[in-house]
């Protein structure tokens, strides 16, 4: 899988900086690229100690080749789901016993 490979491939290197987390030609998101290639050898500190890296894109939509910041990502839709309780498991040590 490309995504992961340590070395940038070849099609990053046109890539342009898009400042909203978007393709900056056609507004495709990042789920719709048809590459995707992320710098984890190269992570950026911010001021709070966390850290973000680049994020290359390939539009799928109009082969435009962006990046953006980790940071920049919008909040995933699963990100705040809650786990429905399950019946059947005990809900504490103490039930078990």
């Amino acid at each position: 899988m490309e995504a992961f490979e340590p070395i940038p491939p070849e099609w990053t290197t046109k890539a342009v900086h898009a400042h909203e987390f978007y393709c900056p030609s056609c507004h495709g998101t990042s789920m719709q690229a048809q590459r995707v290639w992320i710098n984890r050898r190269s992570p950026v500190y911010t001021e709070n100690h966390r850290r973000k890296w680049q994020e290359f894109y390939e539009c799928g939509n109009c082969g435009c080749v962006w990046w953006a910041w980790s940071s920049d990502r919008p909040p995933s839709e699963f990100g705040d789901r809650q786990v429905p309780p399950r019946d059947d498991f005990p809900s504490s040590l103490d039930d078990l016993f």
